[in-house]
């Protein structure tokens, strides 16, 4: 699929959201936040529910975690349009609240659908909601910052779980882990680009003899 083509789909399946009378929380919330950034995006990030500010915009990650979102890719020398940006539930929970399982369930094929969509090289799960979705019977603080391969829906991509950035706002050290774990990025993208040509030449080769 092209990038126009990616840009419709995400256009319906946003709209199919904003219609879908079923879904919990949207009637406390303002607005549906169903994520933002390029459909060809290499990296998905996925985060947990919209805050205050998210509700108020319509926007994923506006608030100051999403300011330290910004400072994160910054870092790595990506910008936020290169990447795309959402949440494993896409209204806001009452007082910022974690989602109930009910919940997550709810939206999670809306979500599956943002990934099939996209089709990216890499998820990066920030915080325990999303990398729930992909990693069961683990905790954040011994898995973040190593990139894992998982089968999801017949096709292996590249999790790489994190601390969400709201909790580096509370916590230095958290913070100092997150910078670290986002410089990691660059080389799996790397690592994944390499695999793909080596695979890509011997078929080449094969196809000589």
């Amino acid at each position: 699929m092209d990038k126009k083509e990616k840009q419709k789909l995400l256009n319906q399946l946003k709209e199919k959201m904003a219609n879908d009378d079923s879904l919990p929380l949207r009637r406390g919330a303002t607005n549906l936040v169903f994520g933002e950034g390029n459909p060809n995006a290499e990296i998905l990030f996925i985060g947990e529910g919209p805050g205050f500010w998210e509700d108020k915009k319509g926007l994923p990650f506006v608030g100051n975690a999403g300011a330290f979102l910004n400072q994160l890719l910054y870092l790595i020398k990506l910008k936020r349009q290169e990447v795309f940006i959402t949440n494993v539930v896409h209204y806001r929970p009452p007082e910022n609240r974690d989602p109930t399982p009910d919940e997550l369930r709810a939206f999670e094929p809306y979500l599956d659908s943002i990934i099939e969509i996209i089709d990216p090289k890499v998820i990066v799960t920030l915080g325990r909601y999303s990398m729930g979705k992909f990693l069961l019977g683990v905790t954040i603080s011994s898995v973040h910052g190593k990139p894992r391969k998982v089968e999801w829906k017949g096709k292996e991509i590249v999790i790489v779980p994190m601390y969400h950035p709201a909790a580096g706002l509370r916590s230095l050290d958290i913070k100092k882990r997150l910078q670290e774990d986002f410089k990691i990025i660059p080389q799996v993208l790397e690592n994944l680009d390499k695999a793909e040509k080596e695979k890509k030449d011997k078929v080449e080769q094969m196809n000589l003899i």
